[in-house]
């Protein structure tokens, strides 16, 4: 998958225009999501006072993204998934909520795998208590929403690899739901294994339902969601102008970079000595 998906056979390259920014979230009943998500638009205009953003959920929250896109009109627009890889929400909702409004449409890539989300998650897990040098026995779980779709597997287990190569530990990819291995199972794998100090990464915009079942599941820390931490926004710019042609890299590209370190649950725990020989 290419970071840009274009959604209509109009061209969004207006001479002279700038392109709103559609950040499109995926909607939740918990209402701390809602704020979360605003103030992480916010710091966006910061970053970029002249760019037009707007907000569009999937479901759940209002404005929905077809209201959104009704909205603009004719208008160019480059539709951003806060979201943390490819899956059906990405591959075909947005898309089809774009393709069926009048504006003038295209699709970016997710917001993972890319270097900007492990710094991300690597800032919220050191204001949760990880320490600047981890000992042999600690390791971490990324716990993301999880997905049937096999490409979005693969982004949280590319995301879990850079994390990784980040923190000099195992990290394992586990999901709240549709895949597996679940929190609870990956935790039990490590401490199996002889990992005393299991963090829980939360792979989440947002706090909402999934993100604090895979918290409760931490036998010692768990950072906070992704919120409007200042690499989540300059991500979303960053999409905004791949999406354009404004250089970068492809999904697939920024995934692959520092993915040397296995990312699944056996490979990884494979790839560290046992701590007790460590």
């Amino acid at each position: 998958m290419t970071a840009t998906t274009p959604t209509s056979d109009r061209d969004t390259a207006t001479p002279g225009g700038t392109p709103a920014l559609v950040v499109v979230a995926h909607g939740s009943r918990d209402p701390r999501a809602l704020s979360t998500v605003r103030a992480l638009l916010d710091r966006v205009r910061l970053l970029r006072p002249t760019l037009p953003v707007h907000l569009g959920h999937i479901e759940l929250n209002e404005p929905l993204l077809p209201d959104t896109l009704a909205a603009l009109g004719g208008e160019e627009a480059v539709l951003v998934p806060l979201l943390l890889g490819r899956g059906h929400h990405v591959k075909r909702d947005i898309p089809d909520m774009a393709a069926a409004s009048p504006a003038r449409t295209r699709v970016a890539a997710p917001l993972g795998p890319h270097p900007l989300l492990v710094d991300a998650l690597h800032a919220r897990l050191r204001e949760a208590g990880w320490p600047t040098h981890p000992a042999p026995d600690h390791a971490v779980v990324l716990a993301s929403a999880g997905s049937r779709d096999p490409e979005s597997r693969a982004d949280t287990s590319r995301t879990a690899a850079l994390l990784a190569a980040r923190l000099g530990v195992p990290v394992v990819p586990a999901y709240a739901s549709a895949a597996t291995p679940t929190v609870p199972e990956a935790v039990r794998a490590l401490t199996v294994r002889g990992y005393r100090r299991v963090a829980v990464a939360s792979c989440f915009t947002a706090p909402g339902r999934f993100a604090t079942q895979c918290a409760a599941a931490a036998p010692w820390l768990a950072s906070a969601p992704l919120g409007a931490h200042p690499s989540m926004a300059r991500l979303l710019l960053h999409r905004y102008d791949r999406a354009l042609g404004k250089g970068g890299e492809s999904n697939a590209d920024e995934g692959a970079r520092g993915t040397a370190r296995p990312a699944t649950p056996n490979a990884a725990l494979a790839s560290r000595p046992h701590p007790a020989h460590a």
